[in-house]
């Protein structure tokens, strides 16, 4: 991140790390999907063009730019700092089990929202089927079964979901896989702040 702000023209991917500190340059804790990084490209695009504050033709002009720019290297410090002291700040009978569950009940928001919600015309989710909402339902049940704590932090996540679905779908007027990435990893830092809050 450091480096992105001697503006740099060549496309360049942040990756998510299993590691704090220094020790996230080790290749071996980068988290990756097959031959895929789970990046956190959609974030920083999205944070780039509602940012911006310029109309909307341009807006999507930045979303679709390959290079990052200053409004993204200060949300990802930003949401780095963020995480970080949430997580040095949670109570030590804090439990493990909602941080298994974040991720799914963000993913089924994410699922829900590239289905349901009107796409950009540049989106490659116009034609998909909707998937079945209950999961969420679920998930959320599962929460409350595993204690108070747990179900909160998964309803923190949803409405984070929510809210940063809200601000960039008005903003873009569409949905795209960059806003589901946006809302998703907000969504998951709400989530880690009412589990690390409470």
């Amino acid at each position: 991140v450091v480096g992105q702000l001697l503006e740099h023209e060549q496309n360049v991917e942040i990756v998510r790390s299993d590691a704090e500190g220094m020790l996230q340059h080790d290749g071996f804790s980068w988290q990756v999907v097959g031959d895929h990084f789970i990046h956190l490209d959609g974030f920083m695009d999205v944070t780039d063009a509602v940012r911006s504050c310029r109309d909307l033709a341009r807006r999507r002009e930045i979303l679709k730019d390959s290079r990052v720019g200053s409004f993204a290297v200060i949300g990802v410090v930003l949401l780095a700092l963020c995480q970080t002291a949430l997580f040095a700040s949670a109570k030590a009978a804090a439990s493990l089990w909602t941080l298994v569950l974040l991720p799914a009940v963000s993913r089924c928001g994410s699922a829900l929202a590239v289905t349901a919600l009107r796409p950009m015309s540049t989106s490659q989710y116009a034609a998909q089927k909707k998937p079945k909402s209950h999961i969420i339902v679920l998930y959320l049940a599962a929460g409350f079964l595993a204690g108070w704590r747990t179900g909160a932090a998964l309803c923190g996540c949803l409405a984070g979901y929510a809210l940063a679905l809200r601000k960039a779908f008005r903003s873009l007027d569409g949905m795209n896989g960059d806003i589901s990435g946006y809302a998703l990893t907000l969504s998951e830092l709400c989530g880690a702040a009412v589990w690390a809050l409470i």
